[in-house]
This record gives structure tokens, sequence and C-alpha cells, in this order.
């Protein structure tokens, strides 16, 4: 039997992956695994029997990097041979301290790196008539919902964040890049695009908002320019991590034309102005919600959501109650609450007196009791309506979906009843009949 032979008979490498953190870096995720995919490795769910595992950390908080290092151990236990990527790997010492028999560390966004580490440790085997990869490539997210990246890395310099440490200041794609990106993934069979970075509305500062050409047109690396031309595609575009600079009041429009979708995710992280100082981000709470209550005239159906901590250093009662009656006024529809932790690095462990961990958990406790009060009250305001919502899985009985004010994993959802079979990726017109805390119940009326 000549080598040839022996060699088109010889198993396809095998790798397992593990992709943890933000969504963000699950877009990293896909560049790799589609960039293995596509030179013949074989994607495996189990690290036992896989010839490889690579683990893609997140770096962010101390409980995320335990979370990382668990998974390297484990990683290690089941199958002995790890690369290890991601926010981590901009520390790589963290890693080689506490597991030194991992084959390579790489840092966030080094695609390049992770796939050369691969090459070296497990080389390719690739049949180009057997190992086809989509032109959009390969999701790990269902085949009926993506992220789409716009930028990486970040300019501000919030105090408890590491971020532009780990991956560098804001780098922006072109606009052209990420609308064909777009297409294919709606020429897949994608329904709704997250638009994701670390601070979308900043899209296009680094390159001086430059055009370029898309379909028969020029289009600006701005958010308001992208927002609009994603809204052509015929999909839900969701809008994540979206700081509140003055041009956002200009896509609100973009929202009551549907164009893209009424829910914006803005992380407002605190309310009182001393807090806010001392994390370095905007202080203005009082012209924020006169803004949220424009955004609202302008479109009624607006969901708002954002996320808090709580605990931050040097942070008073006053503060604290300053930052619950704020929830109270602002009345977001879906928000997160982190209790501070210090992160290695951060500017903001030197910035105040540690708070007690009790109370912390205490101060959580009460905000989470608030919101979900507002929560549930925004809830059943909405029984009796009508919703569109995009079917995620289907049951015997009960499919669970969103709506366009729910995005996937962070909020809530809707669980209904159908007189014909469902299909994932469908949108459904729903009837609301109750509603709980976070999510709605009800039954579908038209398709």
């Amino acid at each position: 039997m000549s080598d040839a032979t022996n060699k088109s008979n010889t198993a396809a490498p095998k790798v397992s992956f593990v992709s943890l953190g933000c969504p963000k870096a699950l877009v990293d995720s896909e560049r790799i695994v589609t960039r293995l995919r596509a030179e013949g490795y074989e994607l495996s769910r189990h690290h036992q029997g896989s010839d490889l595992v690579i683990v893609n950390t997140c770096g962010f908080l101390d409980s995320a990097k335990a979370e990382s290092l668990a998974a390297i151990g484990n990683a290690l236990k089941e199958n002995g041979r790890v690369i290890v990527t991601g926010c981590m790997g901009a520390e790589p010492e963290s890693i080689s301290s506490a597991y030194p028999d991992v084959l390579a560390i790489t840092g966030p966004q080094q695609y390049e790196t992770v796939v050369e580490a691969v090459h070296k440790a497990l080389p390719p085997r690739h049949d180009p008539f057997l190992d086809l990869v989509p032109p959009e490539g390969i999701k790990l997210t269902p085949r009926h919902y993506a992220y789409l990246k716009i930028s990486e890395g970040c300019n501000n310099r919030c105090t408890f964040c590491i971020i532009p440490r780990l991956r560098g200041d804001l780098v922006s794609r072109p606009a052209a890049d990420i609308l064909r990106e777009a297409e294919k993934l709606v020429a897949a069979g994608v329904k709704e695009l997250l638009v994701i970075s670390q601070d979308t509305s900043a899209y296009g500062l680094d390159i001086k908002y430059a055009a370029s050409k898309w379909r028969d047109r020029e289009i600006r690396a701005k958010f308001i320019d992208l927002a609009s031309a994603l809204g052509e595609l015929g999909v839900w575009v969701r809008l994540h991590y979206v700081y509140p600079y003055p041009h956002v009041d200009d896509v609100i429009p973009l929202m009551t034309e549907r164009k893209v979708l009424p829910y914006l995710d803005i992380p407002f992280q605190h309310a009182s102005p001393e807090v806010l100082k001392r994390m370095r981000r905007p202080a203005a709470q009082e012209k924020t919600l006169e803004r949220i209550a424009r955004w609202r005239d302008q479109c009624p159906e607006l969901t708002l959501r954002s996320t808090f901590i709580v605990g931050f250093p040097g942070e008073t009662d006053a503060d604290f109650e300053m930052l619950l009656a704020w929830l109270e006024e602002a009345a977001l529809d879906r928000v997160g609450c982190f209790k501070y932790e210090p992160v290695r690095g951060a500017a903001a462990n030197d910035m105040g007196a540690p708070v007690p961990d009790e109370v912390k958990e205490q101060r959580w406790h009460r905000f989470m009791q608030t919101q979900q009060r507002i929560s549930a009250r925004k809830l059943r305001r909405k029984i009796g309506t009508r919703q569109k919502v995009i079917i995620d899985e289907v049951g015997p009985t009960v499919a669970k979906g969103r709506s366009m004010a729910d995005a996937p994993e962070i909020d809530g959802a809707v669980y209904l009843a159908s007189r014909r079979p469902l299909r994932v990726g469908e949108i459904a017109t729903v009837k609301i009949e109750r509603a709980d805390e976070y999510d709605l119940h009800g039954a579908a009326v038209g398709f």
C-alpha cells in the first residue's frame, strides 16, 4: 500500500474546544474553529478521545480566572494535551505556574498564533474533497442567531476594568467587511444578528470613520451608518454594549422604524456621581434619565438593559441608596448586577475603602429585589399584547423563544403553546397570557 493510500486512511486529527467568557470571546473561538475545520481538523465535544484540547479563557475577574484555571485542569486531567488562549493568556505566568505542562499559551485575538501552536502539536491532514466549510464559517451559537463583532479592544480606562490591557485599544473593522460577514450569515439562515464590541458606540473612532464600499455605495465606519445598513438585511439586529454618547440618540428613529430592534444594552454601572467619578464613567445621570425619557417618547417599545456594580471601593450607604432611587426612576427593563471583585492590576482596588463582603451581599440582594419588582411590573403590562417571538427550543407541548426585548443567555424568555409544530429559528406571533418576574407565557396566534 502506498504512502498516499496510508495518508488518505488516516483519521482526521480531532480537537476539543472550551470557550469561556463573553460573546466577544465566543466570536474569537468561532474564528479559530473555522480555520481549523477548513484545514481538516475534526471537532469533538469530548476531551477524552480527542488528540488535543484548546481552552479559550476569560481573565476579567478573579472568579472568571478561577473558572478558566479549573477548565484547564480538567482538560489536562481528561486529555493531557492542552493549548490555552484568550484573555488569561495576556498574563501567561498565571497559567504556567499552575499548569507547567500546557503545550502553548497565547493571548486574546491571536488567531494565527493559536493555529500555529495546533500545527506544531498536531499537524493537519486536509482533504479538500471532504473537509468543506460553509462560507459563513463555523458557528458555536445556534444556527438562527449569531454574534457580529465590529471592533476589538477599548479606549476607555474604567478603573475596575483591565480589558484594554488584555485586548488593547480600539481597533475597528471596516464597515464593508462587517456587512459582507453579516450577509453571509443571513444567507446561511441566521435570523438575528447581535452586534458586539467592547464599546459599540465608539465604533470607527480609531479609523476616523473611514468609508468602505459595500454593494453599490460607500458606508462610513460609524455607529449610526453601520446600524442603518444592517437594518437593510431583513433580520433582527440587536445592539449590545452601547455607551450613552450623544450620537446614540440618532439610532432611536431606526428602532421606531424597526430597522433595528428597539433594544439597547447600555452598561450604566452606577448612579452616584462620586462612584462614577472613581470608576471614570460619565457622571451626568440626571441628563441620562432625561435622555431615557426622550428615547421612550420616540420609541415606546424600547427595551433598556444594563449592568451595575455594587460594593465598589468607597461606596457608601448614601451612594447605594442613590443607586436604588435612580433604578426606580429609570425603570429599566432588564438588569444584571455584580458584586465588586478586586482584579489584579485594576486601579479601582486602591480608590477607596473596601466594602465588607457581607455588606456587598446585602446590597446585591436589595438591588435585585428592587429590580425584580420593576421587571415584574413591566412584564405584567405585556399581558394581552401580541409579541413577535423567535423560537430557540421546541418541546413536546411548549416551545421556548425570545421576544424583541430578550437577548439570548442574559434576558428572559417566552414560553408558548402552539397548535402546529414550530421550528427552531422561525418567528411567531404570540399572544401573552401571563407573566412572572422575568418570563412571559402565551400561545402562538400567527406565523
